[in-house]
């Protein structure tokens, strides 16, 4: 009679095996982004992310891009992730100086419900996004939608020192786009050579007689 031996898995793996069976279901489900339709690892992310941030595993698919490699959230999930997460009130926006100057700007905040206090996040102005260099590149939205942009900013800001593990260390869309990657090195030019005298070159043909020693005679 053979013995049958009873093989059992640790919680870790049981909670891989069970988010593997999710990931492979959220896969071929066709609904997921391109960037994530079809793809069992990619899929594995969302589900193992969504668990972190207590979110839905479409939401987070929905709105967890990849931007030159790196993954960011749209600025719209962060803001309805801190409304959802219990800890505070409605987020909301204070604008600050004066419209089409470079002191326009934006404060997020909100007011913690276990104690009531108010919380604001850094304010984010147009001169700021200026020296950032977020504001001058071409199709920048900060130009067109400079309110809109404000408000995003500051809803990551806040996010990040008040709700950072509904971030997860991750940027925004957003703030991925504005970053410019620039090329930093320095442009190689072309060396110059000083035009060369004909008869430098007749001189250096030259070869010059050996230098012949006399036995001096005793």
């Amino acid at each position: 009679m053979s013995e049958e031996k009873l093989i059992l898995k640790s919680d870790a793996e049981t909670a891989f095996d069970l988010n593997l069976r999710r990931a492979k279901a959220l896969a071929s489900s066709g609904l997921l982004p391109k960037d994530y339709n079809g793809d069992v690892s990619k899929s594995m992310i969302i589900v193992e992310m969504a668990q972190r941030i207590g979110a839905g595993e479409l939401a987070v698919a929905q709105n967890m891009h990849v931007i030159h490699g790196r993954p960011s959230w749209s600025s719209t999930f962060i803001i309805a992730a801190i409304n959802a997460c219990g800890r505070f009130n409605t987020l909301k926006f204070r604008m600050t100086g004066t419209a089409n100057a470079d002191n326009y700007g934006c404060i997020a905040y909100t007011t913690e419900k276990a104690t009531g206090e108010l919380i604001e996040g850094p304010e984010i102005t147009v001169g700021s996004a200026k020296k950032e260099g977020w504001y001058g590149k071409s199709g920048s939205k900060w130009q067109t939608l400079p309110d809109l942009m404000l408000r995003y900013r500051a809803a990551a800001f806040f996010g990040r020192l008040y709700a950072p593990e509904i971030l997860m260390g991750m940027q925004t869309r957003e703030e991925i786009e504005d970053i410019a990657v620039k090329n930093v090195t320095p442009r190689q030019e072309p060396k110059k050579f000083a035009a060369l005298d004909l008869s430098d070159i007749e001189e250096a043909k030259e070869i010059k007689e050996p230098i012949t020693y006399q036995e001096s005679e005793e």
